[in-house]
């Protein structure tokens, strides 16, 4: 499991961490029943306090993504199904308000979503989440 932490980012580091491994969990990479790294070790790789991936792992388990079991270390669960949620409703809103701008500046569906992939993958280079 590599999990990266950018310094200069306004996120804080213990996000960074719960992000990239819901995501790790959601897409497949981290299986269920699989042991997350204790805390004082992944800590001490990341160079952060241990108390930042102490606050990750709770918030991990708050949103039923892994199982702390104590000096049994932290396992990863089955990742929820998706639920439609507010968020989803807020990029449904942000996507309207992108097709009306596009569409207002002359840009067809194909350039809009050309732009769309090219966000998303200047995303992607920035997290590398493995």
């Amino acid at each position: 499991m590599i999990i990266r932490i950018q310094t200069d980012s306004p996120v804080p580091p213990y996000a960074q961490v719960r992000d990239q491994i819901a995501t790790m969990i959601r897409s497949g990479v981290a299986v269920p029943g699989a042991r997350l790294p204790a805390i004082r070790h992944l800590a001490n790789d990341l160079g952060v306090a241990p108390n930042t991936i102490a606050r990750a792992y709770r918030e991990l388990e708050q949103d039923g993504l892994v199982a702390s079991r104590g000096r049994n270390g932290t396992t990863v669960l089955a990742a929820p199904p998706p639920a439609a949620t507010a968020v989803d409703d807020e990029v449904a809103e942000a996507a309207a308000l992108f097709a009306l701008e596009a569409a207002h500046r002359g840009i067809d569906l194909n350039r809009a979503l050309d732009a769309v992939r090219t966000a998303f993958g200047t995303l992607d280079d920035r997290r590398q989440f493995s």
